[in-house]
């Protein structure tokens, strides 16, 4: 069987979802591919900082989250080896901590019925070149479905296949590994919006209330694999924990879902590797993790895709408009072009942010210890997070409602 549309995006996680919303916005209609059964909640759950509270809001979907969740202004770094406590103020109006889960489905709300295609795995994928800058994409399914597309945005998560269709740069490990789960207590938990960190040389844990029983959790190390049966990742790390980090932690962590549990190694695209790197070609380009993947050391790999879908929908989106309400391959091509230039650099400086944050928080070399206890939270990190959290990724362009109904004609 074969099938023709304007936008495929293949991954229907944060980037997918958000970078179709914001096209239907701008009234693009998009087939989101995903290759699960449903929508997946890998980490479930994260951290939004006031960049993508603002993303959220040029894509209409703050306003069904924001109630939802209670800010947290500020924070508190234990050093357990010296007993030493730092305060952490975070910019504007703090950071919320939510369900990855209902973040998906409030994006996935926003769409036609028809307008995410489950359980689509990607087999083969290559570009029609058209003459010019113009091409088109056909994207081959296991099922054996062929699509054929004007656009074609690869949200595709960390291992992209459209990435290395592209041939970005190669993930480094950053050496690190972390288990992140929930933690429920039925009758409450009793912590403040705050969130808790506590670390040595080598390891970091910490926690912060989703609401008033449950609690997102989780604990990084150097180099250990902890991945296994969700019983024995909890045992893992309790036994690291038990003699170095306070009780509370550990209580938090006797608390966890086991269903939540996850271990994965930190990996991330070298900022190089992004700045130099083919982030396009013709009528393909890459969002979210396949772009950028990043460390989670300042909480904003969600943060960053939601801009990217603002970005890029407002690229799209002004083509579209300026060409009568056509996808014209040829000018499709400059939008992706200028959406590319546009998040190249940003993306380039969180993800080196990110890394900077926590090579500076774990670490046993003498230098690193130096810039930790002497300078990282009183001067870099304060300047790291305002870097990373006080931008506006900008609005969508207004349509006509001739337009809207283009993207809406399935509904």
């Amino acid at each position: 069987m074969e099938l023709m549309e304007d936008v495929v995006i293949v991954g229907a996680g944060i980037a997918g979802l958000a970078t179709a919303v914001a096209l239907k916005r701008v009234g693009v209609r998009a087939l989101v591919l995903e290759r699960s059964e449903g929508l997946r909640a890998t980490g479930t759950a994260l951290t939004l900082s006031p960049n993508a509270w603002l993303a959220l809001d040029a894509l209409g979907v703050s306003h069904k989250l924001i109630p939802l969740y209670t800010p947290s202004p500020k924070g508190y770094v234990t050093n357990v080896s010296t007993g030493e406590v730092r305060e952490v103020l975070y910019p504007r109006q703090g950071i919320r901590t939510l369900h990855r889960k209902v973040l998906l489905e409030a994006l996935a709300e926003e769409l036609a019925t028809d307008s995410i295609r489950f359980s689509s795995r990607l087999v083969a994928f290559q570009s029609l070149e058209q003459g010019g800058d113009a091409s088109m994409a056909a994207v081959h399914l296991e099922d054996g479905t062929t699509i054929k597309s004007k656009v074609l945005i690869g949200c595709d998560g960390v291992h992209s296949f459209v990435a290395r269709w592209l041939g970005l740069a190669e993930l480094v490990h950053s050496g690190r590994s972390t288990v992140r789960g929930l933690a429920v207590f039925p009758q409450g938990h009793g912590f403040k919006q705050e969130f808790l960190f506590f670390m040595d040389e080598s390891d970091k844990a910490g926690f912060v209330p989703l609401n008033d029983r449950e609690l997102y959790w989780f604990f990084s190390s150097q180099g250990e694999k902890m991945s296994g049966e969700a019983e024995k990742m909890q045992r893992d790390v309790l036994e690291k924990c038990t003699e170095k980090f306070p009780s509370e932690y550990l209580d938090v962590v006797r608390h966890a879902d086991l269903s939540s549990l996850s271990w994965a190694p930190l990996m991330f695209r070298p900022p190089w590797g992004i700045i130099f790197g083919k982030l396009s070609k013709g009528n393909v380009t890459v969002a979210g993790d396949a772009m950028h993947p990043m460390t989670p050391d300042l909480g904003n790999g969600g943060g960053a895709s939601l801009e990217d879908a603002v970005v890029l929908g407002r690229h799209i989106g002004n083509s579209f408009i300026n060409n009568g309400a056509l996808i014209v391959p040829g000018d499709m091509a400059k939008a992706i072009d200028d959406y590319v230039k546009e998040r190249r650099w940003r993306a380039a400086m969180v993800v080196t942010a990110s890394y900077l944050s926590g090579r500076m928080q774990q670490g046993d070399k003498w230098w690193i210890k130096f810039l930790r206890d002497r300078a990282l939270y009183k001067y870099f990190f304060g300047w790291l997070s305002r870097l990373v959290f006080v931008y506006d990724c900008g609005r969508l362009p207004a349509i006509s409602f001739g337009a809207m109904d283009l993207s809406s004609k399935k509904d």
